[in-house]
């Protein structure tokens, strides 16, 4: 849905008079999920602090429920919702990290889920979802024909949509994961974040900005898709004709609104990285770090990795952002 400035969205999350998630819908949202979510640890990792002659932390959102960092927003979006909104159940689309999450907020809530994947959706994440009791829809390949999907069975059904990326409740529990980065790590003067629709990105520019508003926030999107670098190149969302990115995860053919003007106006840049700097980052990870992490886990790790970005001297935040790792990728990556 769209939404402008000073309004409030279904779950009654607020937007500031800049039409920015302020942050004590953040705030409100960590309280939320206090004992449900995770507080994820932000691990050392001193081979890439040497490696910049700094000091490098990773938030490991792969230890998070359902696998990543979706949970955190999924919880909060569907927790907020009226128990009128959700009487039917909810329904999202997915390429599967945020299928999962809306699995498990839903079935923590009591109600049903039904997710709309994409036919090529890796298994792993197309039988978590499963496990966690939704009902999976498969769709094409991309985010319009999953959307669109969606939305047809969401007026069918009466069920509740639960976007994976755009709603200011989405935004503001995703926002969470760099809220309590900032807590446990008050020297932290950089935050490197993946961005595929820009939730997690968006949350921490709420986060980061409000609390240390001199830190440097730069995202990270994969080179084979990366409709948030060409949305600000534009000045305004795109949609792309096509991706081609191994990291399933930072797909989204186009960013959302909301998301588009908090990244637009909240973060210092925009970076990308190729599949082949992933992959790297992705086995040094499981080998240096003792970390299983899928591809789109792995985007900011391999910008750091990459040289993308110049981080040399600085104190650096990571988002390790999911772990739904292919285990047939596990082989390969050994």
């Amino acid at each position: 849905m769209s939404q402008g400035a000073a309004g409030t969205d279904a779950t009654g999350v607020t937007l500031d008079a800049q039409g920015l998630v302020p942050l004590h819908e953040v705030e409100a949202a960590a309280e939320r999920l206090a004992g449900v979510a995770v507080r994820t640890p932000l691990v050392a990792a001193p081979g890439l602090s040497e490696r910049i002659e700094g000091e490098v932390r990773l938030k490991v959102e792969s230890l998070q429920r359902s696998g990543s960092f979706k949970f955190r927003g999924a919880c909060n979006f569907i927790g907020t919702l009226p128990d009128s909104a959700v009487a039917r159940g909810v329904i999202t689309y997915s390429s599967g990290n945020h299928a999962q999450a809306v699995a498990l907020a839903a079935r923590l809530r009591g109600v049903p889920a039904v997710v709309v994947m994409p036919t090529n959706a890796p298994q792993v994440k197309r039988e978590g979802a499963v496990r966690l009791g939704a009902r999976v829809v498969t769709e094409g390949t991309t985010s319009l024909e999953r959307k669109l999907r969606a939305e047809a069975l969401a007026r069918e059904e009466g069920l509740h949509m639960v976007p994976p990326f755009d709603p200011p409740a989405i935004i503001a529990g995703q926002g969470t994961a760099a809220l309590e980065a900032a807590g446990d790590w008050p020297e932290m003067d950089t935050w490197l974040v993946c961005i595929g629709g820009g939730g997690l990105a968006s949350g921490s520019g709420v986060s980061l900005r409000a609390l240390r508003p001199d830190a440097r926030i730069v995202g990270v999107q994969a080179e084979g898709a990366a409709a948030m670098r060409a949305s600000l190149d534009a000045g305004e969302p795109v949609t792309l004709s096509r991706i081609d990115t191994i990291a399933d995860g930072l797909a989204p053919v186009r960013p959302g609104d909301l998301t588009y003007r908090h990244v637009s106006r909240l973060l210092d840049d925009v970076v990308t990285v190729s599949d082949d700097a992933i992959r790297e980052a992705t086995g040094w990870l499981l080998h240096r770090q003792k970390l299983v992490v899928e591809y789109s886990g792995a985007a900011a790790v391999a910008a750091l990795r990459s040289g993308a970005v110049d981080v040399t001297g600085r104190r650096v935040g990571v988002t390790i952002s999911g772990g739904n790792l292919d285990p047939s990728l596990l082989r390969s990556l050994l």
